[in-house]
């Protein structure tokens, strides 16, 4: 649910000309998957027509996404989850654990043990989910695009 004092419209801002009522209404709905395929879209056209055209985004790609958009991105997850999801809640966490990779995949539910945990069936779909466990990102190519967007300037 919404936090219902938050007693001011989201601010929807993008450089790009997005419009992200779309992703505010899934949010607002808590239909946090679909809310979690569309932050990956709207990544890859922010990145550029290369990440589009492959549907996921390259580490270098980052750099391309306006500060202005990522940070409406991260509000409307933070907002709408009560302070539980967002990719500035990953980087606090990232940072509590002093940027050590292991020690964040447990705590975001990404790992158990040795075993990743499995797109989409594992992964929770609902306020239920750990601290920090959306939106996702894949990391069978690496964590370059997530630390990548943990060191955006529109995350610091």
């Amino acid at each position: 649910m919404t936090d219902p004092t938050l007693s001011s419209p989201l601010n929807l801002d993008s450089e790009r000309g997005i419009d992200y009522t779309p992703l505010q209404a899934l949010l607002a709905e808590e239909r946090f998957r679909d809310a979690d395929d569309l932050t990956r879209q709207w990544l890859c056209q922010l990145g550029g027509q290369d990440a589009v055209a492959r549907s996921w985004l390259y580490f270098t790609e980052v750099d391309n996404i306006p500060a202005t958009d990522l940070q409406t991105i991260d509000r409307l997850w933070v907002a709408h989850s009560n302070g539980k999801f967002g990719f500035s809640v990953q980087r606090k966490l990232w940072l509590g654990v002093s940027k050590n990779w292991d020690k964040l995949w447990p705590k975001l539910g990404w790992k158990t043990g040795n075993s990743w945990t499995r797109f989409p069936q594992e992964f929770t779909w609902d306020l239920s989910a750990p601290k920090g466990h959306l939106p996702l990102s894949n990391q069978l190519r690496g964590v370059r695009v997530l630390a990548a967007l943990f060191d955006h300037p529109g995350l610091q």
